[in-house]
């Protein structure tokens, strides 16, 4: 991984990225006034479109959830990437090389690119050879599986051929050095030089977050073939299998939706639950589930203290599938969510389930999901004779430290009376083994239920400011509108009306905090940054009504936009009037007070400041 991107070039692919373009591959819009799309917000359930997209300031707003930003931290929060991840995806996108800080080489960005292009190459070649008559083993081997085309191109599925360099011939064709490909992992050095990886097997593309290929893993079918069942992409620079997963990128969506992920043993068992109904499936990449998989899972699943989310695993019956459940226990922990465990009837994989049983079977797999704690629990008791007084005491002791590891104070006592249940023993009994379990050392991970550590997504919470909240009376909804148009369209108002509009009373609180935000910037109105600089200007809670004012819909229907400026100038004028027409009634007060009196000067000088005030009130109305 690179250093922090310079801020330059962060601000760069800001600006020169086409925000409706990249939202609109996700939401439908549709034109909502001059300068304004509308779609159904993709943050939040809804029938009535209330998301909005400014292309023209490159920011982004829903009036119904309150969400906002601009098109970084819109793929940060769709597609549950990092800042990083996220300005490198759009760089990619708009073919930009970025540069890093932090000592790092400047050639890391393009090196990188290069990389996921010969990956994207590759995949691409697989899937082609896939339909040739050579590929027959791998097209059999889904057949038989009930995987069709239609499934096979879904996921990407491809046949490496059994040849020493068909791809490297292939990729050397596209402008591929041998180094790069071997960067890649693409090939393999040899006596005779670089050989295809890959050769005679059935191949699925490892993907990342952002659905750029960063690897494969390929099936031995062929019976000539002495190498491993799986065999994957190696470490690289784009590639480490401690930290993806397989089907994530088709999966995140509904994961954050559901709350809820299924994490399988293997690619195939990947696809049958997607083909199922079960579009929330994973499954890790030629390597143990550990830490860093979670930390994955937990960003994507909104994972913390207030989320009720669910983690399901499924494990195979045979003896790898056991030890990959005591890993997994091992760090079950470390989620918020409830952890569970599915077993297949007869043992079977979501697979092979699926192909002897149907789409149905899986789904009621899934479904019986039994609780991590009394599945773990179930399988040590299993391993010892319960009809046996020996065989129970020693199936005590080694329930114990699964049943000492629970936190939760409201759960570990039912675990206790279920244990005594299952073992015939009194209930003091194991209540009091479980105590001494509990007094051990911990050796399982640090409990962190119910709280928000380093590895929880952080979240913003949402604004407690709305534009909704405010009164809807006339002075409110002058001062609203006046400050939507200095907000939009600051350089149609002028710089003039715009100083002038700061100086005028306002009837609403809140919004006369943003009439100060704009006093304070008088000096850059408009421009790059405009948006962002109100923002910082006002205090937090009061953030969410500047985005909102950018985002309301201009008054002007499309085709009309040459009377935005009227409309804008005579908005923000009336706005300025009426703060004129508050002096002129104070004026003539004083001046009804004064008349009479022996101060002639008073008199004087309240008269002539009445006249200013009619005579500006003149030039405003004909401004």
């Amino acid at each position: 991984m690179a250093g922090r991107i310079r801020r330059s070039d962060v601000d760069e692919v800001r600006s020169r990225t086409d925000i409706a373009a990249v939202v609109g591959e996700q939401v439908a819009l549709k034109p909502a006034g001059v300068g304004s799309l509308k779609g159904l917000c993709p943050f939040h359930d809804e029938r009535s479109p209330s998301f909005t997209v400014r292309p023209a300031v490159g920011r982004y707003h829903c009036f119904g959830c309150g969400v906002d930003g601009d098109v970084i931290s819109f793929l940060m929060e769709l597609d549950h990437l990092s800042f990083t991840e996220a300005v490198e995806s759009l760089a990619a996108r708009i073919n930009f090389t970025l540069t890093y800080e932090d000592g790092q080489p400047q050639q890391d960005s393009a090196n990188r690119v290069r990389l996921l292009e010969a990956n994207r190459l590759a995949a691409e070649f697989f899937t082609e050879q896939l339909a040739t008559p050579a590929a027959a083993p791998g097209q059999q081997f889904l057949t038989e599986r009930g995987f069709d085309a239609a499934a096979a191109a879904h996921f990407g599925v491809g046949w490496a051929p059994k040849s020493w360099d068909a791809l490297t011939k292939h990729l050397r064709g596209k402008g591929f050095q041998d180094a790069e490909l071997s960067a890649a992992g693409l090939v393999s050095s040899g006596d005779r030089g670089v050989y295809d990886r890959f050769r005679g097997r059935l191949v699925w593309p490892i993907r990342d977050l952002t659905g750029a290929v960063v690897g494969f893993g390929a099936r031995r079918l062929l019976e000539d073939d002495q190498g491993p069942k799986y065999l994957n992409t190696p470490e690289t620079a784009i590639y480490h299998k401690a930290q993806v997963l397989y089907g994530l990128d088709l999966a995140k969506r509904d994961i954050s939706r559901e709350h809820r992920v299924v994490v399988v043993e293997g690619y195939t068992d990947v696809m049958a639950c997607h083909l199922a109904g079960v579009p929330t499936a994973v499954a890790t990449c030629g390597t143990a589930f550990g830490a860093d998989h979670i930390k994955v899972i937990r960003r994507v699943l909104g994972d913390d203290a207030s989320a009720n989310g669910e983690v399901v695993f499924t494990f195979d019956p045979d003896a790898a599938g056991q030890k990959a459940a005591v890993r997994a226990f091992a760090e079950e922990q470390r989620f918020s969510a409830r952890t569970f465990v599915a077993v297949g009837a007869d043992g079977l994989d979501p697979c092979d389930l699926r192909a002897q049983r149907g789409d149905a079977a899986v789904r009621a797999m899934l479904e019986a999901k039994h609780p991590m704690f009394e599945y773990m629990i179930r399988r040590v008791l299993d391993m010892h004779d319960l009809d046996a007084v020996e065989g129970q005491v020693a199936a005590l002791e080694a329930a114990v430290p699964i049943v000492a590891t629970i936190r939760d104070d409201n759960v570990r006592p039912a675990y206790v009376r279920l244990l005594a249940r299952w073992l015939a023993m009194d209930l003091p009994t194991v209540e009091r083994a479980v105590k001494r379990g509990r007094n051990r050392p911990a050796t399982a991970p640090p409990d962190r239920r119910g709280s928000r550590d380093a590895e929880a997504p952080q979240r913003p919470p949402r604004p407690p400011a709305s534009l909704r909240a405010l009164p809807d009376d006339p002075a409110t909804r002058l001062e609203r509108e006046a400050l939507m148009m200095i907000v939009q369209v600051p350089h149609l108002v002028g710089g003039d009306l715009i100083r002038r509009s700061t100086e005028a009373g306002f009837h609403n609180a809140t919004l006369a905090v943003v009439r100060d935000a704009v006093g304070s910037q008088l000096a850059q109105l408009g421009g790059a940054g405009w948006l962002e600089r109100l923002t910082a200007e006002v205090p937090e809670p009061i953030a969410p009504i500047v985005q909102e004012l950018a985002f309301l819909p201009l008054p002007v229907r499309e085709g009309q936009e040459d009377q935005l400026t009227r409309t804008a100038k005579a908005t923000v004028a009336a706005l300025v009037d009426r703060h004129l027409l508050r002096q002129k009634a104070d004026l003539v007060r004083q001046l009804q007070r004064t008349e009479g009196a022996a101060d002639a000067d008073r008199v004087r000088e309240l008269r002539r400041r009445l006249v200013g005030v009619e005579a500006d009130r003149r030039t405003l109305r004909g401004a």
